[in-house]
């Protein structure tokens, strides 16, 4: 029945502690993103030195879908 309180600093501590932290790992996680961005770029920019071109290929999957009633994202399936 004695249970523990933790005084009022504590717990501003704790939550200044976790924070801290999770700044950090959200700092880390753009890290990735913008590596993965990059990386996704080097490959749009490699097909269409190929003569691959995405945009159009987008644009004619948007009109099917349209046309056809469907979701794009079941398009690309």
């Amino acid at each position: 029945m004695a249970e523990e309180q933790v005084s009022k600093d504590e717990q501003v501590g704790f939550h200044k502690g976790a924070l801290t932290t999770l700044a950090k790992e959200r700092e880390e996680m753009v890290k990735v993103v913008q590596v993965v961005e990059q990386l996704m770029q080097m490959h749009v920019k490699a097909l269409k030195d190929l003569g691959v071109d995405l945009e159009e290929q987008a644009k004619k999957i948007a009109e099917t879908a349209k046309s056809e009633g469907k979701p794009i994202e079941d398009m690309l399936k």
